[in-house]
């Protein structure tokens, strides 16, 4: 199969948090990422469902909190210069691999599009990550 990004993508994270914030939408996450979540913020994991986490339908979502318009992570850290997540090191794989989910490889346009509509600064720009790496990642994220 013959991928347009064959010869890879550029992308390094600028960690700008832009990618957390946006409108409404879902961070999906399975009950082994519930857990790391939940060990990482050193509570239960039944405190972290209740306090964090949402269902829609039959799969689990972190909350988001509506800031001026935008529609931010529960993780999303402000506070400080740049924005962070208080996760990073325990984030859904939802995160973990942004930005090569399928919807955005589908084809250039669609790739262009996710830079815009974030925007991302990191894609296209940094490390050329090859083709076998987002083949890996996308199809982590079937």
């Amino acid at each position: 199969m013959h991928e347009w990004y064959e010869e890879g993508l550029r992308f390094s994270c600028t960690q700008c948090g832009n990618c957390c914030t946006g409108p409404p939408g879902a961070v999906w996450f399975n009950d082994t990422e519930g857990r790391a979540m939940a060990k990482k913020l050193g509570i239960e994991v039944a405190a972290f469902y209740k306090q964090y986490a949402h269902k829609i339908g039959s799969k689990w979502s972190l909350r988001e909190h509506e800031i001026e318009g935008k529609f931010d992570c529960v993780f999303l850290d402000r506070s400080s210069e740049k924005p962070s997540c208080k996760l990073y090191s325990s984030r859904p794989l939802q995160c973990r691999t942004w930005p090569f989910w399928k919807e955005n490889l589908r084809s250039p346009e669609a790739w262009a599009q996710a830079k815009q509509a974030t925007p991302c600064a990191g894609m296209n720009t940094g490390k050329l990550i090859p083709i076998e790496e987002i083949r890996i990642q996308r199809g982590l994220t079937s």
